[in-house]
């Protein structure tokens, strides 16, 4: 079984580079697909508690631990706090809610989902007497502070951001006395975040790459929208390794020094996805991946570009 390599955060510790993602999975398959992970060698399952079925992946690591086919600590848990929980007050009860879900006493690491907070108290994605999003004017940085408390207290051994941009980022570092350690975010080849890695890398934060197939399978693709995994030029490229264009594009982040996180409930693809260990890219390879980028943003988060912290609407990275 091949060992995934880890990579090291700015806190000293070390994180798996490749994991599971169990966003889209539904709840009657999750379980069994994170089974299958744990069975195939994953060792990092990144959750999150917008996802809905935490409690089912946290049936999937209970029985692997009663199996004895892993102990708690062999794995790394991965969750997110939800922009209805941003306020101070809430996000200690946002983790423990997602550690009574998992079945877990301790996190390895706990994101702020997005930068934006939605009205508190009520559904998960409120709405005004318009229909609209309803927001939260809660400010990121003080939502931060309570991130790091948590820390502090053991609820989660590392702390770290997902989906912020660079001016955001800028601004929490210049508050924190705990830093991110990561900042996960939409990366894949035809979204290939250059700016924001070089940018992440010179403040010591790792990227965690999370769509990094494109999510062919989110629930607002077009049938016209262009499918990653079918383009010829990636096929070109995995036909000249005897490898799959998933497998081409998960190595390209690897290799980039990005924690990757590819999401299926497949077994047979969960195991094709965990087999990138045996090749390598050449230089030139991910030169020419490099110039697919298209800003082809596939998670805009659009219900809520109106907010004061939307990452996306203004022309910056």
């Amino acid at each position: 079984m091949a060992k995934v390599p880890t990579i090291k955060f700015n806190n000293g510790q070390s994180y798996p580079i490749f994991g599971i993602g169990t966003w889209k999975s539904k709840p009657g398959e999750v379980t069994q697909a994170v089974k299958d992970a744990i069975d195939i060698g994953y060792r990092h399952i990144d959750c999150a508690y917008a996802y809905c079925n935490e409690k089912e992946v946290g049936e999937a690591i209970s029985a692997k631990i009663a199996e004895g086919v892993v102990k708690r600590d062999d794995l790394y848990v991965t969750s997110k706090l939800w922009n209805t929980f941003h306020r101070p007050d809430l996000v200690e009860k946002g983790l423990k809610a997602t550690l009574s879900n998992l079945g877990l006493k301790y996190l390895d690491l706990y994101l702020i989902h997005w930068p934006f907070a939605l009205k508190e108290d009520g559904d998960m994605f409120p709405v005004d007497a318009d229909g609209k999003t309803a927001y939260s004017d809660v400010d990121y940085v003080d939502t931060w502070k309570a991130m790091e408390e948590v820390c502090k207290k053991g609820l989660t051994k590392s702390i770290g951001i997902s989906n912020f941009n660079k001016r955001q980022i800028e601004r929490l570092l210049e508050n924190a006395t705990i830093p991110p350690v990561t900042n996960q975010i939409e990366c894949h080849p035809y979204l290939t975040q250059m700016k924001l890695t070089q940018f992440c890398k010179s403040k010591n934060i790792i990227i965690t790459a999370y769509s990094p197939l494109g999510s062919p399978d989110r629930p607002w693709a077009k049938p016209d929208d262009p499918q990653l995994l079918d383009d010829p030029k990636i096929k070109k490229i995995a036909d000249k390794y005897n490898k799959t264009p998933a497998q081409v594009v998960l190595k390209y982040q690897v290799q980039r020094g990005h924690i990757t996180i590819p999401k299926s409930v497949t077994k047979s693809r969960i195991k094709q996805n965990f087999d990138i260990w045996d090749f390598q890219l050449a230089p030139e390879d991910i030169q020419l991946i490099n110039t697919f980028d298209c800003n082809g943003r596939i998670c805009p988060y659009a219900d809520a570009f109106t907010h004061k912290d939307h990452p996306f609407t203004k022309d910056e990275y």
